[in-house]
């Protein structure tokens, strides 16, 4: 993977990003990696932007002005607008034009064949490098910040509540904050929603010799267990009410009393716990103890998903598969690429189960590492049934131009992207149709898109007689030039 190189132009003086940072990171194709500072000053993108506010992005799909960014002090918002480029640009999968559209954190940008990813934080983000890269990974600004607070939060020993999606990564949070903490106890990791509800106290608090049917001999307990260390509770939300009350005993007191006993024992325990829950929902719903909600979240770290890191998707990509090499004695395998409209499908996704669902995609694909760049009709069907998709995905060929009538044609909600025939086999008339139809009826675009050239799509379009919007019937006209 390449070095990414951040570049602060004269369109990112003083930090003028709203008192914040804003940035956009090329993404692919990663041998074009970089990171471009925002300011309040426009920003023209483009193959060979030469001007005073210019930054180049050498590639051949992209036009010399392709998009220009500008800053609006009024609504304290960035917007792009494309500059008539020759193959287009998207903005969350809807073609770019001459009006002003607004970024929002984690917008993913395409023009032409180049992806980037706008970044946006209200506060200036300082990193944090006694945090180990290796446990908490990535570039993202969203990652930066929760590195900067996994470091602040180390030095307290409060308890904290860690929230996220489910495989978001927050055991690895919890892991990292006890090894910054320098407790020199375990780290004892419980996963709640596995205990077992007649055994649930004794398991967390110990128990004595007979003090249940089955109690042979005596057991300390998670909590003794973790003295003097750290004890992450994962899956906090699944405590049974009617135990909270005792774990927010032992938070407050550093006592527990073993199932049984009378006396207490003192413990010298920092808790941690985890939930993808809405635990505040769960309080006002009565599910949860507001009290330990309270105590609980004296720290709170919020662990971006996937979708709030795209600009790492990527690059996680290339992680997982070095993962799967090296659990299997392998030497590393090459890249997994991706062709264009893959990539586009792999950024707009929504990703649900986030690491996990593309460290599912990577043992799908890990096989496919060194074949060349997979088009989009490569990736799993789960992927590509829309269920995991966040926006309907527009042109994955090139896109209308500035002006073209085609423009304004928004694609029809909930459209999913039409599998694309394998090379040589001619597209079915529906397969055709719906590929004319999510191109914006761009013969360019299609003809990207099938590998052929524009006059075979245009023949194409005479002999299913498709009727083309402004054109007679069976006639592809001059599409690409009105």
């Amino acid at each position: 993977m390449s070095q990414t190189e951040t570049i602060t132009g004269d369109f990112a003086p003083r930090g003028e990003a709203a008192a914040g940072s804003a940035r956009l990171s090329v993404v692919h194709p990663p041998s074009l990696a970089t990171v471009i500072e925002l300011g309040q000053r426009p920003l023209i993108l483009g193959r060979k932007a030469s001007e005073p506010n210019g930054q180049a992005i050498a590639h051949q799909t992209m036009s010399r002005r392709h998009l220009e960014i500008r800053w609006d002090a009024g609504v304290r918002r960035h917007f792009v607008i494309d500059l008539g480029s020759h193959n287009g640009s998207t903005l969350n999968g809807r073609a770019v034009g001459e009006t002003p559209r607004p970024l929002d954190d984690n917008a993913v940008l395409r023009l032409g064949d180049v992806f980037l990813v706008y970044e946006r934080a209200d506060q200036r983000v300082n990193d944090d490098p006694t945090v180990d890269r290796a446990a908490i990974p990535g570039e993202a600004l969203s990652i930066c910040s929760l590195r900067e607070r996994v470091g602040r939060i180390a030095r307290d020993l409060s308890p904290a509540l860690i929230i996220g999606e489910s495989g978001a990564g927050k055991e690895r949070i919890a892991a990292e904050i006890h090894r910054l903490s320098a407790r020199r106890g375990p780290l004892v990791t419980v996963n709640c929603a596995a205990l077992s509800p007649t055994l649930i106290e004794s398991q967390l608090f110990g128990h004595v010799r007979g003090a249940f049917t089955g109690a042979s001999q005596a057991q300390a307990g998670f909590f003794r267990a973790a003295d003097r260390g750290t004890l992450f509770l994962d899956e906090i939300g699944e405590l049974p009410l009617d135990l909270q009350p005792k774990l927010l005993r032992a938070l407050e007191s550093g006592e527990v009393t073993a199932v049984g006993a009378s006396e207490r024992r003192i413990v010298d325990v920092r808790v941690i716990a985890a939930t993808n829950r809405e635990l505040a929902l769960e309080v006002e719903e009565g599910r949860f103890r507001r009290d330990l909600h309270a105590r609980l979240a004296l720290w709170i770290v919020d662990v971006p998903s996937l979708a709030r890191r795209r600009a790492d998707l990527i690059a996680w990509i290339d992680r997982l598969a070095a993962r799967w090499a090296e659990e299997r004695g392998l030497p590393r395998p090459p890249a997994i690429e991706f062709a264009p409209p893959a990539v586009e499908v792999l950024m707009l996704a929504r990703w649900p189960d986030n690491l996990r669902g593309l460290n599912r995609l990577v043992h799908e694909l890990a096989h496919l590492a060194g074949s060349g760049p997979l088009r989009d009709d490569a990736l799993p069907a789960w992927l590509l049934a829309g269920g995991d998709r966040r926006e309907v995905v527009a042109p994955a060929g090139v896109l209308p131009r500035r002006g073209s009538s085609a423009r304004s044609v928004e694609p029809s909600p909930g459209r999913l992207t039409t599998p694309v025939p394998p090379a040589g086999r001619r597209p079915t008339r529906d397969e055709l149709l719906a590929t004319l139809e999510r191109v914006a009826w761009s013969v360019r675009a299609a003809a990207r898109e099938y590998e052929r050239d524009r006059k075979q799509i245009k023949r194409w379009i005479a002999m299913y007689e498709i009727v083309v919007p402004g054109h007679s019937e069976g006639d592809g006209g001059d599409l690409d030039e009105t």
